[in-house]
């Protein structure tokens, strides 16, 4: 147990801070010995877990296997499933399911029509918070000081020319997504991609996930999504919250 213990602080020193260190650095960060250190790495990457070059170890995406299996298996995910299946079904548009973790949301659910993105998704996907319908819903149910500390560990690039990457304006619009209970992002992960996103809520009304609909805007433009997906979507996200004892929608 002793071992695994310290296998799992070893995987904790990593972080966006420290993607990238030398056996001294993780010793230092996970409190073992250079060599204690050094056997741990060996094993994680042994297992496919740890990367090596020259002197410096990164986690690989296998990490991922070790927390999105779990997530992906938990009742929540068996209860929202068939939810937005119905929804997919009655929008006929791709329907999925977020949590937030750094900086990132991370896809814990999807279910897809038909691919309308260039870039392939699946569970344990992960894409910027910033610039994502179910991102900002993420982020608007934060508490401030939490907020503000993530929007500090943020790049705000410009995924295409309508990408919101001023501060203030993205503080704006999050807090608009607070008050309105939703988000709609047009064109600024991806162009011509339009996505719509709500809260699920728990126990204490605490945004726990998030789930959305995406479209193309040739075919979805942001005014048909709001006046034919919104209602719809409002409603599946507050019949998932209801299945885990959330307070559903509002705030």
């Amino acid at each position: 147990m002793q071992s695994f213990a310290r296998g799992l602080a070893v995987v904790r020193t990593f972080s966006a801070e420290a993607p990238a260190q030398t056996i001294a650095e993780v010793a230092e960060r996970a409190g073992l010995t250079r060599a204690g250190a050094r056997r741990i790495l060996h094993t994680l990457q042994h297992l496919g877990y740890v990367e090596a070059e020259g002197r410096l170890f990164r986690l690989t995406p296998k990490i991922l296997d070790l927390g999105f299996a779990y997530l992906s298996s938990l009742p929540l995910w068996n209860l929202a499933e068939p939810v937005m299946e119905d929804l997919v079904q009655d929008v006929k548009e791709s329907c999925s399911a977020a949590v937030l973790d750094g900086t990132d949301i991370v896809y814990v659910l999807r279910v897809p029509t038909h691919k309308i993105m260039a870039i392939n998704l699946g569970v344990g996907s992960r894409l910027p918070a910033y610039c994502t319908s179910m991102g900002r819903v993420l982020l608007a149910g934060l508490p401030p000081a939490a907020l503000e500390a993530r929007l500090a560990q943020m790049r705000l690039e410009p995924r295409t020319p309508k990408t919101v990457t001023d501060p203030a304006r993205l503080r704006e619009l999050i807090e608009q997504v607070r008050m309105q209970g939703w988000a709609l992002v047009a064109e600024e992960l991806e162009e011509g991609l339009v996505s719509l996103a709500a809260p699920i809520r728990g126990r204490q009304g605490e945004v726990v996930a998030a789930i959305n609909v995406s479209g193309q805007q040739h075919r979805t433009p942001p005014v048909v999504m709001l006046e034919r997906f919104l209602p719809k979507l409002l409603k599946a996200a507050h019949e998932i919250s209801a299945m885990i004892g959330g307070k559903g929608q509002g705030g």
